[in-house]
């Protein structure tokens, strides 16, 4: 069997990033365009927009977009125009707590960007996915593994596994993939104070099998892969250093 360079490779292809502009999603900006491709990077602060583009180059253009409005979601997909891979990484920061003691308008709150975003941004990312493009979804190791005060964010994983497996039926020939990452050094954890956030990262990655935490670029190289694996499609998966085995 031969090997094309499109296999292999993003070379002349556009990808569209939602979440785009900040961890994860901008470390998989930066690899596509390392592979050849050209960007577009999405996300709901203009200023964030600003800072990846400034970093990113001119192969990128950005928009900032309320992704919990579905009208400003179909608008944008209208003005892009075709492209051929679709990324998914938009949350907001995680729900954590004990389910007796969140409100449950907290709690659709979460699924709002993470869940509900992801939905709609397929549903009008599809016209426009050229054939032998795919979509790239995130969600997490909470739905194998989920920690006590963790329900909102295991419930919101295990429904984006559910998703993906329904969309990749759905939108075939097109394939769609979920990334399930593990804990990784993202801006998610910004809030915590640096000393506090350092200590953490140290004591999680020790009980690591791998001996570390993520990096999101390590999530941006799965990324990849899910895009340019043209026999790859309804799969979820887990790039946690061994956290489900911990």
């Amino acid at each position: 069997m031969t090997i094309t360079s499109s296999a292999t490779d993003l070379q002349n292809q556009r990808v569209v990033l939602l979440g785009g502009t900040s961890g994860i999603g901008l470390a998989t900006a930066q690899a596509a365009l390392a592979a050849g491709a050209s960007v577009v990077v999405v996300s709901s602060r203009s200023q964030r927009v600003a800072s990846a583009l400034a970093a990113l180059g001119d192969r990128a253009e950005g928009h900032a977009v309320d992704l919990t409005d579905e009208a400003a979601v179909h608008g944008l997909f209208e003005q892009l125009g075709a492209f051929d891979h679709l990324v998914y990484s938009a949350g907001d920061p995680l729900q954590i707590g004990l389910l007796a003691e969140t409100g449950i308008d907290a709690l659709r709150k979460a699924f709002d960007v993470r869940l509900f975003g992801a939905i709609t941004a397929a549903k009008h990312a599809a016209p426009q996915l050229r054939r032998g493009g795919s979509v790239v979804l995130t969600g997490g190791v909470a739905s194998l593994r989920p920690q006590k005060g963790w329900t909102a964010v295991a419930s919101i994983c295990g429904a984006m596994e559910a998703f993906t497996r329904a969309l990749a039926v759905e939108l075939a020939p097109i394939r769609v993939n979920l990334v399930s990452p593990g804990f990784v050094r993202t801006p998610l954890w910004a809030n915590i104070p640096d000393a506090e956030r350092e200590a953490m990262y140290a004591t999680v990655g020790a009980a690591l099998p791998v001996g570390r935490v993520g990096e999101a670029e390590d999530i941006a190289q799965t990324c990849l892969y899910l895009m340019t694996n043209r026999y790859c499609t309804g799969q979820a998966v887990v790039v946690d250093g061994g956290g489900v085995l911990a």
